[in-house]
């Protein structure tokens, strides 16, 4: 019987594909034969089709209407139009492959989950909803789950389309039209569910495709961990980056202290840097003289302040206003120079003639030289006031104003062009080393209120994963480049590590949003196992009291160990422990200090996640998970960053070990102890 049934499935799989290549093969044609207008739309399109070679169709619903649907990665329909072959996951019709239970069918009889390697049918497995399930509210598609979850670590995230869960599901779908929060504890499938949203906004909200979608990382190696996913799941129009990226040729160099970590990451540097950025511009309380082509020109406090006013008051930034302030500068010296001119006319022989009546009128001597000299003259009132230089001449005096070396060099020390680095290095006094990751949140500040845009590129959504490592600085520099405040935020305030993140989504969120955010909890881990997660229990109650683990949904029958060594032997200790390992991918996680070291040891690089063993620091760890994870010092980790030994403790999926020097720490007290001669 379940052979016939593979056969059955395998015939229909292989008519998708065939399908499928037929709509590559057009794509490509299109690619080839279009123009440059087109060609970004063909070559995404081939990119797509592409994409989803891998476990195309992985589902079907049969309904108590007769009708069968099968669900996979995306729409496919025939040449010819009419019903759908293939039912993309986000459609409508997809949902209760996802949400259907035996308490709640939504009208299916049987979820067949198809499992396929490469364009072949090797397994299938039935859930019959119709069966008297009152009462049911177990994981839906448990086999396929636990078989995922359980697969062993490539270095690579996979998808979860295949087995979201209906908690999940309802989080993916969700409507929310500001920001929402997706928290949850380790193994609860956060970052999964947060790029399977923004493929399901893409396909629900097409306006975003050309508004853009962002997704920021924690790192570089974690938006590479993750990079599969979004093509897999048919999108490939998407942008990735961490926030030190988000401001291109800032190159991040030096590491800060804690202490100053969170303090460049507190809110009030955005004042701090307004009020640099105000000093620069100079409200002299005395005349300023300004030289021009021989002659001395002054500005009295009273021009200066009307004209940085009126700058002021147009509400743009520094570089910009300053050319407002400049106009209206030049305006006034323009105007000097204009009544000097006027006041004093010359005869051809070099003799100033007197302008006349005291009202400045030109008497009948003046108009015979003006007349001599070439100057028309109003003969209907030869008395009246007279203005020798029309717009044209003003205008001209106004550029030879501003093109004078002199004259800029009088209103650059009034009024200053500034660089975001010239503002944050002035305040901060520490440039001479380089950038820290904290600084680029200061320069992306500074960027805003003087004008330099660069980098500053918006989007419709955005994505934050690990997002309570962000500072309120990196908030609001993500801000700017989301006007519409539509987002997805993803983290766990317990796994917070950075001196400068988030003790509460409130506090970060409500100076930028208000009230338009919601929560959205997971409480399911379906990733570390129970017997892992009992062992983090007196951490987590040591630093966070009150805040309940998330569930585990499995066993393993592995309990997490320790092992004593020294300071001097920790390196090979680890070493040895790691040249034993052979079951899947293992991670050794350790303190800064200790990565080089580790890295000869074991003749790796640090960060490859590729390897059979990856050597990480606890930062570069979040957010990824591995078969088994060794914590090499957890004392360290500890000091540094409390919660990084909670996230570094639940990074496995089957097993867990520590190594430490000298004493265990206390929160460790319940993990077995390995004897010391089993080493080696």
């Amino acid at each position: 019987m379940a052979g016939r049934e593979i056969d059955v499935e395998q015939e229909y799989v292989a008519a998708l594909y065939v399908r499928l290549d037929a709509l590559r093969e057009e794509a490509a044609e299109r690619l080839a034969g279009g123009d440059r207008e087109t060609a970004a739309v063909w070559r995404a399109e081939v990119a797509r089709l592409d994409a989803v070679e891998q476990g195309l169709c992985f589902g079907r619903l049969d309904t108590h209407d007769g009708r069968r649907v099968h669900v996979g990665r995306l729409s496919l329909f025939p040449d010819q139009g009419g019903d759908p072959l293939l039912v993309d996951w986000r459609a409508p019709a997809a949902r209760a492959f996802y949400t259907a239970t035996a308490a709640a069918p939504d009208g299916v009889r049987r979820r067949r989950r198809i499992t396929t390697r490469g364009r072949t049918v090797v397994a299938l497995n039935d859930e019959l909803l119709d069966l008297d399930g009152a009462g049911d509210d177990g994981l839906v598609g448990e086999a396929a789950l636990l078989a995922a979850v359980t697969a062993e670590r490539t270095g690579r995230m996979h998808d979860i389309v295949t087995t979201l869960q209906a908690e999940q599901d309802r989080i993916v779908r969700h409507g929310s039209g500001g920001v929402l929060v997706v928290q949850g504890g380790p193994g609860t499938g956060k970052t999964a569910v947060a790029l399977h949203r923004v493929a399901y906004l893409l396909y629900t909200r097409p306006h975003l495709r050309t508004r853009g979608v962002l997704v920021v990382g924690p790192s570089r190696i974690f938006l590479d961990y993750i990079g599969q996913v979004l093509p897999g799941l048919g999108e490939n129009s998407v942008v990735t980056t961490t926030i030190a990226d988000l401001r291109p040729g800032v190159e991040v160099s030096r590491v800060d202290p804690p202490e100053v970590v969170a303090a460049k990451g507190g809110a009030v540097m955005a004042e701090r840097l307004a009020a640099a950025v105000r000093s620069r511009v100079q409200a002299p309380d005395h005349p300023v003289d300004v030289e021009f082509e021989q002659q001395v020109l002054r500005l009295d406090p009273s021009d200066l302040a009307r004209a940085a006013r009126k700058a002021r008051r147009t509400g743009l930034p520094h570089n910009q206003a300053r050319l407002v302030f400049q106009r209206e500068v030049v305006d006034v010296l323009a105007q000097r120079l204009a009544e000097g001119m006027e006041a004093v006319v010359l005869t051809d022989t070099g003799e100033a003639i007197d302008g006349g009546d005291p009202d400045g009128r030109l008497g009948a001597a003046d108009l015979r030289a003006l007349a001599a000299a070439g100057f028309v003259v109003d003969q209907d009132d030869p008395g009246g006031p007279r203005t020798l230089l029309d717009e044209n001449d003003r205008a001209g005096l106004r550029d030879s104003l501003l093109a004078d070396a002199g004259v800029q060099a009088a209103l650059d020390e009034l009024w200053p062009a500034l660089t975001p680095e010239r503002v944050v290095s002035d305040l901060l006094g520490e440039r001479a080393d380089g950038w820290s990751a904290a600084d680029v949140p200061l320069l992306d500040e500074a960027a805003g209120l003087i004008g330099s845009v660069d980098g500053h590129a918006t989007f419709g959504h955005v994505v934050v994963d690990e997002a309570q490592e962000l500072s309120e600085m990196a908030w609001r520099m993500l801000m700017r480049r989301c006007p519409s405040r539509s987002m997805t935020v993803v983290g766990d305030l317990a796994q917070t590590g950075s001196p400068a993140g988030a003790s509460s989504w409130d506090r970060v969120l409500r100076p930028h949003v208000r009230d338009r955010w919601r929560l959205a909890p997971l409480g399911v881990n379906y990733r570390t196992p129970a017997e892992i997660m009992a062992a983090t229990a007196d951490l987590l109650a040591a630093h966070h009291p009150g805040t309940p683990p998330p569930r585990s949904v499995r066993s393993t029958g592995e309990q997490p160990w320790r092992v004593g060594t020294t300071h001097a032997d920790l390196i090979t200790t680890v070493a040895t422990l790691a040249a034993a390992h052979t079951d899947g991918q293992l991670a050794i996680i350790a303190p800064t200090a200790h990565i080089e070291p580790l890295a000869t040891a074991l003749s790796t690089t640090p960060a490859d996640l590729t390897g059979p063993v990856v050597l990480l620091t606890p930062d570069q760890a979040k957010g990824l998970e591995f078969d088994s994870v060794l914590i090499a010092d957890p004392a360290a980790i500890l000091d540094a960053a409390p919660n990084d030994l909670y996230v570094a403790m639940t990074r496995a999926t089957q097993r867990l070990g520590v190594v430490y020097p000298g004493e265990p720490p206390a929160v460790l007290a319940g993990l077995r102890e390995l004897h010391p001669d089993l080493i080696g």
